[in-house]
């Protein structure tokens, strides 16, 4: 019985000096977002016109990854994936982001350690209002959505998962304490990793945000810039295993269950807003540890204001995200989930 030929595989594109240095830049800029609790990587990625095309190779390079475990024709199938990932962009953005991750985070780590309270200030102002952006997605137009509670007005389920999932939150970190964890297991720092790295993929999420909430953001920044190598490498075999698995998960959930999944995903945030609660006690002397929450006193302008400027910061990426969505005639919201790879 004769088979059907599959369809030739693209060539890789070629890129110009320009196209590349632009993309170290845009692989810079997410980089510097992924350092910041309350910036997504992913609404970085769309406001600089590339996430599409990085979505699209990750889900070919996590498909090579499967043609290589499951088969069939493991050698042939794994090369025509690697040919059809755009090597001109995710190698750049991937140069980008590491160059800058390594440079900087010494540097933010420092000015958390040195200004808690400030330092709250400014990510609880990018984290409450980056809460707009998985509210937009949740409503957003989903024609091609399997679950037909997707569409329509608010509903009580809607208001009862997001109320339940925000208090889970707040109570969870509240009994976590999210004191920063100097020596965490490495069991740990892997699974941290692997939840973290949804924030490459889904815009509004702060995979920086998830690790302060747990106690490990100072520590993993600490890492970075020392160059432990042994933790380095859990991390980063924690997040390949994270792209390959709970994203994909996510990829799912947000096809067939879009608006709940969104929907639990804000309540999260919410509810973790209690880690950055400017006037709270510092745990066993941990400057930027979560601990009991306090009544505003002190010097209370300088975490106001920086709340004001991280949500102005939030809100002029949101601002921008709708220009590029009105020009490709899209609505926010919707590319994110038409981009996102096929599970």
């Amino acid at each position: 019985m004769p088979t059907t030929p599959e369809p030739p595989t693209p060539s890789l594109r070629s890129a110009t000096a320009p196209q590349v240095i632009l993309n170290l830049v845009r692989g810079a800029l997410i980089g510097a977002a992924e350092l910041v609790p309350g910036i997504s990587g992913g609404t970085v990625a769309l406001i600089t016109g590339v996430y599409e095309r990085l979505i699209a190779s990750v889900s070919h390079l996590m498909s090579a990854m499967t043609r290589l475990v499951r088969g069939p024709d493991r050698a042939a199938g794994v090369r025509a994936e690697l040919r059809r990932t755009d090597w001109w962009l995710v190698g750049p953005v991937l140069v980008g982001m590491a160059a800058m991750v390594l440079t900087l985070a010494g540097v933010v780590e420092g000015l958390v350690s040195a200004n808690p309270v400030a330092s709250r200030g400014l990510f609880f102002g990018l984290v409450a209002a980056s809460l707009i952006v998985p509210l937009r997605m949740a409503w957003a137009s989903a024609p091609d959505s399997a679950d037909p509670r997707d569409r329509g007005p608010v509903r009580l389920t809607d208001v009862v998962l997001f109320v339940l999932s925000a208090v889970g939150a707040f109570l969870l970190i509240g009994l976590a304490e999210g004191e920063t964890l100097a020596e965490p297991p490495m069991w740990l720092v892997f699974a941290a990793a692997a939840i973290a790295v949804c924030a490459l993929v889904i815009p509004g999420v702060s995979g920086s945000f998830f690790l302060l909430a747990i106690g490990l953001y100072s520590t993993t920044l600490q890492a970075l810039s020392s160059r432990d190598l042994g933790y380095i490498a859990v991390f980063a075999a924690g997040a390949l295993v994270g792209l390959v698995t709970i994203v994909r998960g996510m990829s799912w959930l947000l096809r067939r269950h879009r608006r709940a999944t969104l929907v639990a995903m804000t309540g999260l945030l919410v509810g973790s807003l209690r880690a950055l609660w400017p006037w709270q006690t510092s745990p066993s002397g941990d400057a930027d540890g979560v601990g009991v929450l306090l009544p505003p006193g002190g010097d209370m302008l300088t975490p106001v204001l920086l709340a004001l400027a991280g949500a102005a910061i939030v809100g002029a990426m949101i601002l921008v995200e709708d220009r590029l969505s009105r020009r490709s005639g899209i609505p926010a919201g919707v590319e994110q989930d038409a981009a996102r790879p096929a599970v």
